[in-house]
């Protein structure tokens, strides 16, 4: 069975449909595009208009994948802000579903970034772990433009995506990463960046990046440009401390 939203798409309704969408779209691909993939195919599978994916890592999380500009910023601006639903889904491991980003519990929950989102357009975000019940390896992060939840067949088919994804990073084979190798470059460059701001201001690693990110957030840059300000000089935090 299928249900017919508002916006004119189709998706399906029962869960063994779902799976065999997400099964005939990743089958044969290579390790590095599924999460790209699975991204894409989940807008045809659920109410969305957006998804991201990201690694969890120490410091800021390393985006996978994104359906779009928008989806890229809303990940960009949670690595930035160093909150949101799809942090709060790493930390505790479980699905965080922000429902109304315009009013009440969650618009209060993570102010700043939903001040974001709903200036972009986006009125609900649902964030579910990847990985298992013992280790969080990132999240898969799903964009709404109207408020409202999933229902339970939705969110069981957003797990099933989240699942698919989970079972490729960890079938990576060790030592065939190089796809990675770009996005763990940025990364690097942020933690470059962090330790020139602990040697010019004489502080720790954590008050390093919180100063990182707000600096980028005040200047309307991600964290990742921001980085890449210190690392090649044009910015110094040095008699700021």
């Amino acid at each position: 069975m299928r249900v017919r939203p508002s916006d004119g798409g189709w998706w399906p309704s029962d869960g063994s449909r779902a799976a065999e969408v997400i099964a005939a779209r990743v089958r044969g691909a290579p390790p590095g595009e599924v999460p790209g993939r699975l991204c894409e195919t989940v807008l045809g599978l659920l109410p969305v208009s957006g998804a991201s994916a990201s690694l969890r890592s120490a410091g800021l999380p390393v985006r996978l994948c994104a359906t779009g500009d928008r989806a890229s910023y809303l990940a960009e601006i949670q690595a930035t802000l160093g909150d949101g639903p799809c942090v709060s889904a790493a930390e505790s491991g479980a699905p965080v579903l922000a429902r109304d980003l315009t009013a009440g519990a969650d618009a209060g929950r993570w102010p700043v970034y939903a001040q974001q989102a709903t200036a972009l357009g986006v009125r609900a975000v649902y964030a579910l772990p990847l990985g298992s019940d013992s280790a969080c390896l990132g999240t898969l992060d799903l964009y709404r433009d109207t408020p409202g939840g999933l229902t339970g067949p939705q969110l069981r088919t957003a797990r099933l995506v989240a699942g698919a994804m989970t079972v490729a990073l960890m079938a990576l084979p060790h030592g065939e990463g190089a796809w990675l190798d770009e996005l763990a470059g940025d990364h690097d460059e942020v933690y470059r960046a962090v330790g020139m701001i602990m040697a010019q201001l004489g502080v720790g690693a954590d008050e390093a990046l919180a100063r990182l990110r707000a600096d980028a957030f005040a200047r309307g840059r991600s964290a990742y440009e921001a980085a890449r300000d210190v690392t090649t000089h044009r910015r110094r935090f040095a008699g700021e401390g």
